[in-house]
């Protein structure tokens, strides 16, 4: 996929929730998206698994199906350009989780991260709820959008998530209950 960068800023934006519809969009989205993002990081042995687990067809639909997770998507005219997912944490729902929030790498600094962020924080406030965590790659260079955006390191964890590979990440905190 080519993408010209000037086509991207006098387009309209759109946010809708995903549906089933929208599955092979996103499994497009994050594999155009991991490769460049993980590859200074992670192995490609690690990225394959991790694609392949957490952004299979039967993962994902089911996390829309049952309601785990709310994905929305972001369209830029007409073209799908990045998505995000959030939820309630299990162990305290009081406390909401975003679990991804992705964009086409060739929109970095457009804004569109902040819009699906901003949609995210919307729906978290509407839920009367005011905390937002979220997990990020000790290495990822999306720590420093996470901190303009307001989000806090509160500490850090290793995560076994199998075949001998592991997350080694920040978990961040944003309060997000004033507009």
């Amino acid at each position: 996929m080519v993408i010209n960068s000037s086509y991207y800023f006098y387009q309209m934006t759109n946010i809708r929730p995903c549906t089933i519809a929208d599955v092979d969009i996103i499994q497009q989205l994050a594999t155009a998206i991991w490769w460049p993002t993980y590859s200074p990081i992670l192995t490609v042995a690690q990225i394959n698994y991790m694609l392949n687990s957490i952004y299979s067809k039967d993962t994902i639909s089911s996390q829309i199906e049952s309601n785990i997770q709310t994905y929305i998507l972001l369209i830029v005219g007409d073209v799908p350009t990045g998505f995000a997912a959030y939820s309630p944490r299990t162990e305290n729902p009081d406390v909401y989780k975003l679990h991804k929030l992705y964009c086409l790498t060739t929109t970095k600094g457009m804004g569109y991260g902040k819009l699906l962020l901003d949609t995210v924080e919307d729906a978290v406030r509407k839920e009367g709820k005011s905390v937002l965590e979220l997990n990020v790659n000790r290495h990822n260079t999306a720590i420093g959008f996470y901190q303009k955006m307001g989000f806090e390191v509160v500490y850090s964890e290793d995560i076994d998530i199998g075949n001998g590979y592991w997350m080694n990440d920040y978990v961040m905190r944003k309060n997000c209950s004033s507009i």
